[in-house]
């Protein structure tokens, strides 16, 4: 202890004229610098909550393990993703950015265990809740976040906002309810035919969940034996309707029927993991395709068009919030386990809000793509051609 006051001291003292946050910052990195890493518990196994299953004789292990490198990992992943959520709220309600924008907040257990449990060769498709699974997929926050703004370096070029973000392996992002659903099973019809050891995770939500063109979905991933991993991403709300109001059976593991189901809990990113790997070797193995239903939860409202509060009360997000919150819950496993130090972790905080305030301010000072552009990427690999403008006597240039 001793020592360790006496690294502290030095830091304050050779950081004279500097801001507080700054002093912060190096007072932390040296209280994490004192201990050695032999300190810290480098692996540990925690109980996680039994999976309810459909049609299957077994399901995923009652336990995970996690090691120290692995949980900051995902605890960083995961704060990047609230973090940068909230200063999209922020930008949005400054009108920087404009049109639909759809939050992530609360679900990031569901994203990160995801990534967790397949391999990047796989393939993932989502629905317009796509900003953190653009950054599991490997966009960067300022990508991101100059997508958002509209920007010429968004990881769509400033062309596709909120709901239309793409990355290697990931195909959206996709604005039409249910659509990226029969999309998916096709993704996973090409890692088939082409023999490939790969699988595609295909994303909905509940309110997406009775649509007709899922159930045709299933059929076909069904008869043809689709490696498919379908996820149903259940946040108890479809827009401002509540599970139980929508659905006649909410037990959405089930829809499947023929297909095989896992329901997990979607707040807790070592179940997410762990019901993820089963999945992705039951797929793997030859035996098609198979349905996990994530139970978890959105603090904001649907979009940011929507408070969020008119059909459901403040005191029972807030109850979400205290009792199953991803991040909350991953923290406390690493600190009560020796897994990392309070101080280590409030250095990535800090780093991690330097990351989204470093993006923000890219995203709003990064020019807007030229009308040059505007035609660009109509087809893939394809010579230069005309496009007509708003008349018959303007034209555009499309460049591949």
């Amino acid at each position: 202890m001793r020592k360790m006051l006496t690294i502290i001291s030095t830091v304050l003292r050779g950081n004279a004229g500097k801001n507080g946050a700054e002093v912060l910052s190096e007072g932390a990195r040296a209280v994490v610098a004192a201990r050695t890493y032999a300190d810290f518990t480098q692996q540990a196994t925690f109980d996680i909550k039994k999976c309810d299953v459909h049609k299957l004789e077994e399901g995923p292990p009652l336990t995970s393990t996690l090691t120290r490198e692995d949980g900051l990992k995902y605890y960083r992943t995961m704060q990047t993703m609230r973090r940068m959520e909230l200063k999209a709220d922020q930008l949005y309600k400054q009108k920087i950015i404009r049109g639909f924008c759809h939050l992530y907040d609360g679900q990031e257990a569901c994203a990160v265990g995801i990534e967790a449990g397949i391999n990047l060769t796989d393939h993932l498709i989502t629905a317009y809740r796509a900003h953190g699974y653009t950054l599991t997929r490997g966009g960067t926050v300022r990508e991101i976040m100059a997508e958002l703004t509209g920007r010429r370096g968004g990881i769509a070029k400033g062309k596709g906002g909120s709901m239309h973000m793409y990355a290697k392996n990931f195909y959206g992002g996709n604005g039409i309810v249910g659509a990226q659903v029969p999309l998916g099973a096709g993704v996973a019809l090409a890692c088939k035919y082409q023999e490939k050891n790969e699988l595609c995770v295909c994303l909905y939500g509940d309110g997406a969940a009775n649509q007709g063109q899922i159930f045709e979905t299933y059929n076909m991933a069904s008869l043809w034996k689709l490696p498919c991993i379908f996820i149903c991403e259940n946040n108890k709300y479809g827009m401002g309707t509540s599970v139980e109001r929508a659905a006649a059976s909410t037990d959405y593991y089930k829809r499947g029927d023929f297909i095989p189901g896992l329901r997990v809990d979607g707040m807790d990113v070592l179940c997410v993991k762990e019901a993820t790997k089963f999945a992705a070797d039951f797929c793997r193995s030859g035996k098609g395709p198979i349905l996990m239903e994530l139970q978890t939860y959105r603090y904001h409202g649907h979009s940011m068009s929507d408070p969020g509060v008119s059909y459901r009360t403040r005191e029972e997000i807030q109850e979400v919030r205290s009792k199953s919150d991803p991040i909350s819950m991953l923290k406390d496993r690493m600190l009560n386990n020796n897994m990392a130090s309070v101080e280590e972790l409030k250095e990535i905080d800090i780093e991690v809000r330097k990351e989204i305030e470093d993006a923000a301010q890219f995203a709003t000072t990064d020019p807007e793509p030229p009308l040059e552009d505007l035609c660009n990427h109509i087809f893939y690999n394809e010579p230069p051609m005309d496009v007509r403008g708003t008349n018959p006597w303007s034209k555009l240039k499309s460049m591949s």
